[in-house]
């Protein structure tokens, strides 16, 4: 196994409350900032993820390395071990048999898959709620973590409306997430210091590098670093890849590809010398602030800061919205203030006394809503031009007016001008590029992901991935990985 990375220059994540850190460590500027200043400089991220010093390594130079420039659309991914495992919102949801309905996928194999990950990767969220047959989950994982007390109150409400909300198309559960609420193969659960924006020193949150110290113990496994895979080309039949900057070469019979989406693509459709244009899969997203007015003036406590409840609401026939709510507690004020119409000075005033009593969402709508394409140019780099579909808009509008109508329900204000539609690109669900088909032809791979016109090379990203649901996409491609890769190891015997 190659990879990019060499090592991770960055600050350690702070190991004490973020709430005591920000009052009382003199040396927060560190993580928050960045002794570069690195907050500073990516003050125009759509994400706070990209802006957190801990996790600038993550990010660094994916792009340009890539070579992939874009129009429209907003590129984000990861040379780092482990990608952008580092650095995520932990959000895994499994498809349903029927959300399969149609693929060239044998669905009791990825159930089997489904369920390998979840239980090596450790999720939380165990409960009997109107999201349990939604996420698919439960038998496989531990209890969920505890709720703050916004939380708690607007689940209380949600529970007294309960018998009449779902028959409307809005449903709410707790959310199922890749972190840890039991101790777990040397990882230790969540301690809800509120620092999961900036890193987890219990390495409660998975990251897909702890997986190494595992695969180390298998006899003939190699981890390379500090290799970016340039190109690859096949020789006596052997795929061999090469790096750029260095002389180093590796070969084999068969060649897996998942250095994500955009970079497998581009790599791919080089080798193919392919240059028309492929249709690129993302999730149409937005985000929202709530507030509680009930709840003014609740002291500010350390509590989990990702995902705690999550929802999902019909728009329209075929198209079904995802979302979470998150604690304002382990976000910067900044992050806010600079959102609202009004100076810096007013809004932090504002912010101080309302904040500890609001929530902050996201949203997610199915794949089928872009319109997105890839194409290789004559210089070699990826050109990813981004575009929705015409009817996202109205659904978007939709989807606003319903979430306002329900949440009101529940005693939280949707709040005048949060509403926050992200541009393409900015949800970081990238898929479908060379999907799975029964019968592939130029541009689409086999079920087992191998390229038509490469035999051998298999993509094992998301760029295999025929369709992207509303839900998290990310157990589904280590899922499908997972599927794949045991189907070439037994195949070898």
């Amino acid at each position: 196994m190659v990879d990019a990375q060499c090592a991770a220059d960055s600050p350690a994540a702070p190991d004490s409350p973020y709430i005591l850190n920000r009052e009382s460590n003199e040396q927060q500027w560190k993580w928050m900032i960045g002794e570069r200043f690195h907050a500073l400089e990516k003050l125009e991220a759509v994400s706070p993820k990209l802006r957190t010093p801990t996790h600038a390594y993550v990010f660094e130079n994916y792009d340009t390395a890539n070579l992939i420039r874009s129009e429209d659309f907003i590129v984000v991914g990861s040379l780092a071990t482990g990608g952008l495992s580092n650095a995520w919102g932990c959000g895994v949801a499994r498809l349903s048999a029927s959300e399969f309905s149609g693929l060239p996928i044998p669905y009791e194999e990825m159930e089997k898959s489904y369920e390998t990950v979840s239980r090596r990767m450790g999720i939380s969220g165990n409960a009997d709620d109107d999201l349990s047959d939604y996420f698919g989950l439960d038998e496989w994982s531990q209890p969920a973590l505890p709720l703050d007390k916004l939380h708690q109150r607007l689940y209380q409400n949600y529970s007294k409306l309960q018998a009449r909300l779902p028959k409307s198309g809005f449903r709410l559960g707790r959310s199922r997430v890749a972190v840890l609420s039991k101790d777990l193969d040397g990882r230790k659960a969540c301690d809800s210091l509120g620092n999961c924006l900036w890193g987890c020193h219990n390495q409660s949150l998975y990251s897909a590098s702890q997986e190494l110290a595992k695969l180390k113990q298998y006899p003939g496994f190699q981890h390379i670093q500090g290799m970016l895979v340039h190109d690859f080309f096949k020789s006596d039949d052997l795929w061999t890849v090469t790096d750029k900057h260095t002389t180093q070469e590796f070969s084999g019979r068969r060649l897996l590809l998942a250095a994500g989406t955009l970079a497998s693509t581009r790599l791919t459709l080089k080798r193919l010398g392919h240059t028309s244009p492929l249709p690129l899969l993302s999730s149409p997203t937005a985000a929202f602030l709530l507030w509680l007015p009930k709840m003014l003036g609740t002291p500010r406590v350390s509590t989990f800061g990702l995902g705690q409840l999550s929802f999902a609401l019909d728009l329209v026939p075929g198209v079904t919205a995802f979302g979470s709510t998150f604690s304002t507690t382990g976000l910067p004020v900044s992050e806010f203030a600079s959102r609202l119409p009004m100076s810096k000075r007013y809004s932090i005033e504002l912010l101080k006394n309302l904040l500890s009593s609001c929530l902050v969402g996201n949203l997610f709508l199915p794949g089928q809503l872009s319109e997105n394409t890839v194409a290789l140019g004559d210089n070699g780099a990826l050109l990813v031009k981004g575009k929705e579909r015409e009817e996202t808009a109205t659904i978007m509008k939709i989807a606003q007016k319903k979430l306002r109508k329900y949440y009101f329900k529940m005693g939280a204000l949707l709040m005048p001008m949060s509403f926050s539609i992200g541009k393409p690109g900015a949800d970081i669900h990238y898929a479908g590029t060379f999907p799975m088909h029964s019968t592939p032809q130029v541009g689409q791979t086999d079920i087992l992901g191998e390229v038509a016109g490469l035999p051998g090379v298999h993509l094992i990203d998301g760029s295999c991935l025929p369709k992207i649901t509303e839900k998290s996409h990310t157990l589904t491609i280590m899922a499908n990985a997972d599927r794949i890769g045991r189907k070439l190891a037994l195949e070898q015997y």
